[in-house]
Order: structure tokens, then sequence, then C-alpha cells
């Protein structure tokens, strides 16, 4: 029987470069995305779900839809995120608000309400970022995107010593991926979302130890 991933944020980039990856090795995928539609892709083994995370009610629905249909899964990635406030000096309310509402809080109680359905010894992978680590912080931009990272480590620390001897968890930094969360890393990013998708693919099937937080550029721990 297949094994089943879900991923959130996999309409587009690194997302979707693992909803690939995962479809070549057999694995059933669960992608979301905010409109629960993608674009010229299709796959037999891939579903689609509408998921907004700052939305309540389609989180719920996730864990409804993996209820009424009996699913277990394998693993769960969160990778959906946004960084409205990247490559800016101070941060704006509103924009701080969204990138937490997102990256944390709606990440959090959709972990909290999948956890569930995952199956012993799978795994929980958070798409973080080596901007979230208070160690190698030596700059002064994207503020929420940068604590937002960090509260989302912290939580792959806190889950992984609740869930010890059940599942792993990790956090990982995708590396500088080409991708439209800025207009500077679409341009300068030093990975293309195939590759680092390809590596974090890799990674999460290696028997890496929880609670670690991994980069899949330099293939090391980082301080956190």
């Amino acid at each position: 029987m297949n094994k089943t991933v879900l991923i959130t944020g996999a309409s587009r980039g690194i997302g979707l470069a693992l909803a690939k990856c995962f479809l070549k090795n057999n694995y059933n995928v669960i992608g979301t995305s905010t409109t629960g539609k993608i674009k010229s892709f299709e796959h037999p083994n891939f579903k689609n779900l509408k998921l907004e995370l700052s939305d309540e009610k389609d989180i719920n629905n996730i864990a409804q839809f993996l209820k009424n249909n009996n699913i277990e899964i394998s693993i769960l990635i969160n990778n959906s995120g946004i960084g409205p406030d990247l490559d800016t000096l101070k941060p704006d309310i509103e924009s701080f608000k969204k990138t937490f509402d997102i990256n944390v809080i709606g990440t959090v109680f959709l972990t909290e309400l999948l956890e569930p359905f995952i199956k012993m010894n799978g795994k929980i992978i958070n798409i973080s970022s080596k901007m979230g680590s208070i160690e190698f912080c030596a700059l002064t931009d994207s503020t929420a995107y940068r604590m937002s990272k960090t509260a989302l480590n912290m939580y792959t620390k806190i889950l992984s010593n609740r869930l010890i001897n059940k599942q792993s968890v990790a956090s990982v930094h995708p590396g500088w991926v080409q991708t439209d969360i800025s207009p500077n890393s679409s341009i300068n990013g030093r990975l293309l979302a195939d590759d680092s998708g390809l590596k974090i693919f890799n990674f999460i099937l290696s028997d890496f130890k929880t609670g670690i937080f991994w980069n899949i550029e330099t293939e090391s721990e980082i301080d956190w």
C-alpha cells in the first residue's frame, strides 16, 4: 500500500517540487493551496485541497477530510508560508499579523489537528529558514518573517519533545530558493525549487535526529 504525505502550499515552488518527488516514489500526495486548484498539474495519486492557513474553518476541513476518508499520513510537511516584509527594514502591523497568522498560528493548529492522523514513526517537517536563527542574526530586515520562523523553530523543539518515540520532527532550511516569496529571492536565489525539493525529500527519507534544525544547502545542523 502506498504511503501518504500531506504538503501545505503545494501549488508552486518548493511545495510543488516536493509533491512531484513523492509522487515519483509511489506516495499518495495530499497537497493544499489557497484556492484548492493547481493549474496544469494532475496525477492519479495527487489530491488538492483548499487551505487558507489564517482561516480556522479551512484548517478544520483538512482534518475532517482525513477523518471522513479514513486516511492516515506518514509525513506532514508544513511548507506553506509568507514573507510580505522580506527585505524591508521596519515591520507594519497588518503584514506582521498576517505573517504570524499563517507562518505560526495556522501552522501550529493545523499540526495539532492532524497529529492524531500521523502514523506511529511518522514524520513532521517544518519548512523554516536560517533567517529564524537567533545565533546567525546579524541584520535588521524582515522582522516579522524572521520572528515567525524563530517561533516555528521553537514549536519544532516543543513538538519533538512531546512526540519522542512516536514521531520524528525537524525544522528545515530549504536554501535560498528562486521563488516569488520576494523580488530578491526570485532574482538572486541560489537554488531552483526542484533542486531544493529534491534535497529536502532526501533529508526527509533519511534517519534524521528528531528535534534537529537542518540546512539542506550545507547538509549540516544550524544553531538555533
